[in-house]
């Protein structure tokens, strides 16, 4: 429930908050794969609360170790001139896309439970 309620919070602050700072374009590969490593993890949690084993202790350190991950290997592969930060976009897409498939079993198992009683 944790996760749900942040996601929400994030939303509305990204929502109602006026648009006064910009991200520079120098930093958009970096933010970009930390809000997707960040979002994996959210979509994980979300996960692992409806399987009844969500831990706050792994939700925070892959929240945060995630997204500094990603930015950092982004960081280093600007360094090197390759673009690493296309791997992290791949394989935190996927974990997002499965995770999401994860919930969706759950909800949809659980709601067709209800309708067969």
């Amino acid at each position: 429930m944790i996760p749900i309620l942040g996601l929400i919070v994030g939303i509305l602050i990204g929502v109602f908050i006026p648009n006064n700072y910009m991200i520079p374009m120098q930093y958009s590969n970096y933010v970009a794969v930390a809000i997707l490593a960040a979002l994996d993890s959210v979509f994980g949690g979300i996960a692992a609360s409806l399987q009844g084993k969500f831990d706050m202790k792994v939700f925070l350190s892959g929240f945060f170790g995630n997204a500094l991950l990603a930015a950092g290997l982004a960081y280093i592969g600007d360094q090197l001139g390759i673009q690493i930060y296309l791997a992290a976009i791949f394989a935190f897409g996927n974990r997002l896309f499965l995770n999401f498939a994860i919930i969706r079993r759950i909800l949809l198992n659980k709601y067709s439970k209800k309708d067969n009683i």
